[in-house]
């Protein structure tokens, strides 16, 4: 009960926060203005957080999950992927329906209902072999597309790369986890813990392309992740600007264009590893 009070207390207060930091940005324009805006206000104190991200991440999350890649074999990592996967099929049907794409949402279902009974509860994703992709719909995308514009670029500290929109489903995106089944607090540690380091694992490899390739890696990762972003809630079929918008930066050449977008992936996957890591401290 103490637990469970204390985690609603944390969600309350991110979910105020979350609301007050939309309310400063009201004179901002919304975000579906068109791509490539950088809506950046706060980028002071959004790099001192990322700053105090990157430390951590290359103090304690980084080397544990090295070893961790070369301890533990990669069909059981593909495992431990394939379930938390699988919980998040069950929360992307949820969405899909708020959002009214009801062959999603089915699809959805389908999967989770699939890969749980005859996969180990998710272990397998015995889905994916009949053709059933995941779809990864999230509340952010469902308030994005209820028409709720991104608001401005924000950095927390553990939860990584957001906007405001963003922030203000945090909350109830975090309470969606397999831990949360448990009434144990040792074993809601253990698999978030484990959640975060076998995600970071799986992140090696785009990590190291990421520091060789950008010269400026908070704006490389802050365009790519509004980028994906827009991208996610308009399905990839983003609706054209009418007119460019006021805080909108000038379009980037063809040939570097690609480089963000191609790497758009990789802080939207990245945003996971410390968002729930937070998820376990509110608790």
């Amino acid at each position: 009960m103490i637990r469970q009070r204390g985690s609603f207390r944390f969600a309350s207060v991110l979910l105020l926060v979350a609301t007050l930091l939309l309310g400063a940005c009201a004179t901002i324009k919304d975000a579906r203005g068109g791509p490539g805006q950088r809506l950046d206000p706060w980028e002071s104190w959004n790099r001192k957080v990322f700053a105090f991200n990157e430390g951590l991440d290359a103090n304690l999350l980084k080397p544990v999950a090295t070893v961790y890649s070369k301890v533990v074999p990669q069909f059981v990592r593909r495992s431990v992927d394939n379930f938390f996967g699988n919980a998040a099929d069950a929360w992307s049907a949820v969405n899909n329906i708020l959002q009214g794409k009801f062959q999603p949402a089915f699809e959805d279902t389908v999967r989770f209902t699939t890969n749980s009974v005859f996969g180990f509860f998710g272990l397998l994703d015995i889905a994916s072999e009949f053709g059933l992709d995941h779809h990864y719909e999230d509340f952010g995308q469902t308030l994005g597309r209820w028409g709720l514009g991104a608001g401005a670029y924000v950095v927390w500290p553990l939860f990584g790369p957001s906007s405001v929109r963003d922030s203000i489903a945090l909350p109830l995106d975090r309470s969606f986890s397999p831990a949360l089944v448990l009434n144990d607090g040792r074993a809601q540690w253990g698999i978030t813990v484990l959640q975060v380091i076998n995600t970071r694992a799986n992140l090696l490899g785009a990590s190291q392309l990421l520091d060789d390739i950008a010269l400026d890696k908070y704006s490389f990762l802050r365009d790519a992740y509004l980028q994906r972003r827009r991208s996610l809630i308009f399905d990839g079929d983003e609706p054209p600007s009418a007119t460019p918008p006021d805080d909108a930066e000038p379009a980037a050449p063809a040939d570097a264009a690609s480089a963000p977008a191609a790497a758009a992936s990789v802080p939207a996957t990245a945003a996971s590893v410390p968002a729930t890591a937070a998820s376990a401290v509110a608790k």
